[in-house]
């Protein structure tokens, strides 16, 4: 498994895709808080807060952690060396663990340059460090479960199809569903608990309370439970091939 998982890594950076993962997240975060004039934009907000970080950054991992988990299994399928690598002497559930993992390890591997970012509003404060420490941290790690939920999302799609594009127009749709589909749909019309009731199957619900700087276990339970259904409905997929 640790050597599949070492063969994944290797393959994001032995090419461009790793690369182009990681300069893309930062440019494109990097422009709306620096450059580009608007509500995003941190030094004409004139308020020591990276919060316009945690609004976009899960709208551009929406279409980029597809684009890297889209060849996870549909290259495979699609080259013929699926059945290969499944007749190493790994379970099924440890070929996708590993390959799960290797899309985690990149896309946290994106997020940590944006640490730059806060030592710089720390140091831009006025007075210093007048930020909100426990929000900043409580998003950061919102972020990082919810781009994980994210990959496991893609690993479904792309284990269900061996072209790489539809896997990636499923893998945003799947995970624009889960990001904000609930949250749409609770406000047609539903009232009082029933409405957060289905608000509280969608990411944006637990994304949003954590990055109010709690750490709930309710919102760590609901990432983590997520994600293994999606690696089980993975594995089903991969299953079926023996079907």
């Amino acid at each position: 498994m640790l050597t599949l998982f070492k063969r994944e890594i290797s393959s994001f950076f032995s090419s461009l895709t790793g690369y182009i993962v990681i300069v893309v997240f930062l440019l494109l975060n990097g422009l709306f808080l620096w450059i580009f004039p608007g509500e995003f934009n941190i030094l004409d907000s004139g308020y020591s807060t990276l919060d316009p970080l945690f609004i976009i950054a899960p709208w551009v991992f929406l279409f980029l952690v597809p684009a890297v988990t889209m060849r996870l299994f549909s290259e495979e399928k699609k080259t013929g060396t699926l059945e290969l690598l499944m007749s190493r002497p790994l379970t099924d559930l440890q070929v996708i663990l590993a390959k799960y993992l290797a899309g985690v390890v990149l896309v946290v591997l994106a997020l940590i340059p944006t640490l730059v970012y806060y030592f710089s509003v720390m140091i831009l404060g006025n007075p210093p460090a007048n930020l909100d420490i426990g929000a900043f941290w409580g998003s950061f790690i919102g972020l990082i479960f919810l781009a994980g939920v994210y990959v496991s999302v893609g690993l479904l799609f792309s284990a269900l199809s061996d072209n790489q594009i539809v896997s990636f127009i499923l893998g945003v749709a799947g995970c624009f569903v889960l990001f904000l589909g609930f949250d749409y749909f609770s406000k047609l019309g539903f009232q009082g608990g029933l409405e957060n009731f289905i608000a509280g199957f969608g990411i944006s619900f637990h994304y949003n309370s954590i990055a109010r700087g709690v750490v709930d276990t309710r919102d760590i339970l609901y990432f983590v439970s997520v994600i293994a259904v999606m690696i089980l409905l993975t594995k089903i997929v991969l299953e079926s091939r023996k079907w």
